[in-house]
């Protein structure tokens, strides 16, 4: 939905002197194209990966100065603005989930049609890997992670035999692991749905780079990094990510005066303006075209006052210090 983007952040950018954070920078595409449509405008990206943060700088050395990589998690965006001098911004995308590089790259073990290191790790250089959580979390917190970040329904089943095949021999690779959610699973479900592992994938992709909880902790400070009029965009791919954000900017485009005050104060009146009806979706020909595009969820919104200041107490608690 790369045309949709540009078209809802275009009247931002157009503001002399603007910046836009390209919060997943990845391969550089969205970014590449905001530079070329935009003349005068400068972008931020941030990406935890090392390994997209070259290969987009590479691809986006043409524009100079105007494209700033940062090695950073998207929850740091403040202090990421604060640390270039950058009091706000005009514009914020943010396309969520794993990139095609990722994806793409088999042996970053984020595909479960490839046999791999059990890594999924964004950010290779740090953390724990898929293997570790599958070799040490115990049954019930596999269950759960299964379940609530996978919705795996058949989750209990699937944590059983994890434990139990580890005590033989630990997981290493991606292959083992769908060949045992596979045969896990009833042989009446496996006829739909695509690969039976592709929900476990998932549940493990999001607990290993702490996805939900990063995301929750991001929305609010991006919104906070807004000037008035700026504007954000949001491309979600499952409903656990387009969840939080749909919460996030219907509370900034809604009152919080008490109901029934015959006139609301401008401390309470919105600070976001919804910029799309609902969650909008890739058209056929995109979704043909490109089937990644298939579960997208777009939304956007125009910041119109500051932000109050007991919400702005709260981002500031929640936002993580970045590391010097």
């Amino acid at each position: 939905m790369l045309a949709r983007c540009l078209e809802l952040l275009g009247p931002a950018l157009q503001a002399p002197g603007a910046v836009l954070v390209d919060c997943t920078l990845g391969m550089g595409g969205h970014t590449e194209a905001i530079l070329a449509a935009f003349g005068s405008v400068r972008v931020v990206g941030l990406d935890r990966d090392p390994q997209a943060l070259e290969l987009a700088g590479r691809r986006l050395a043409p524009f100079g100065g105007r494209f700033v990589p940062v090695h950073a998690v998207y929850d740091e965006i403040l202090d990421v603005l604060a640390e270039l001098g950058l009091p706000a911004v005009q514009g914020v995308l943010m396309d969520l989930g794993v990139s095609s590089l990722q994806l793409d790259e088999s042996e970053r073990g984020f595909a479960y049609a490839h046999d791999a290191p059990l890594d999924m790790r964004m950010d290779p250089t740090t953390g724990r890997t898929a293997a570790d959580v599958l070799n040490t979390y115990d049954e019930r917190d596999i269950a759960r992670l299964l379940r609530e970040y996978g919705e795996e329904r058949f989750a209990p089943r699937i944590a059983r035999r994890i434990v139990q095949r580890r005590e033989r021999e630990p997981f290493t690779r991606s292959a083992d692991l769908v060949d045992l959610v596979r045969a896990a699973i009833p042989a009446a479900t496996r006829t739909t749905g695509g690969n039976p592992a592709k929900r476990t994938f998932q549940a493990l992709r999001i607990e290993v780079n702490d996805e939900l909880a990063t995301l929750e902790r991001a929305l609010p400070a991006t919104v906070e990094a807004l000037a008035v009029g700026g504007r954000i965009v949001v491309e979600a791919y499952h409903s656990l990510e387009d969840r939080p954000v749909k919460r996030e900017l219907a509370l900034g485009a809604t009152s919080s005066a008490p109901a029934g005050l015959p006139v609301v104060p401008d401390t309470h009146q919105p600070y976001l303006r919804l910029l799309t009806r609902g969650a909008e979706q890739a058209d056929e020909a995109e979704r043909e075209r490109n089937p990644r595009s298939q579960s997208v969820r777009l939304r956007a919104a125009e910041r119109l006052r500051p932000t109050p200041d007991h919400l702005r107490t709260v981002v500031a608690a929640r936002a993580p210090r970045r590391s010097a």
